[in-house]
């Protein structure tokens, strides 16, 4: 029963890890809503690293929410 739910856990893990990894390197905008909700969820030193790969790609765009800085109109 331990192995089972081990084996759930670290499923739940990947699959979670592996989407926020796609939102971060492989996004075609940066408000998904998935994708910013782990993000927010993410440590600092993983946020500030999604946060300055997402400015490179957007950086055009208003941050989303979880990278913006004051006004919520600057990149962290």
């Amino acid at each position: 029963m331990v192995r089972l739910l081990l084996t759930i856990a670290l499923a739940v893990v990947v699959l979670t890890g592996f989407r926020w990894y796609r939102y971060v390197t492989n996004s075609d905008s940066p408000y998904d809503e998935i994708g910013i909700t782990l993000n927010n969820s993410m440590p600092g030193q993983i946020n500030s690293w999604d946060c300055a790969k997402l400015k490179n790609a957007f950086a055009n765009s208003l941050p989303p929410y979880g990278c913006a800085a004051g006004d919520a109109t600057q990149w962290k």
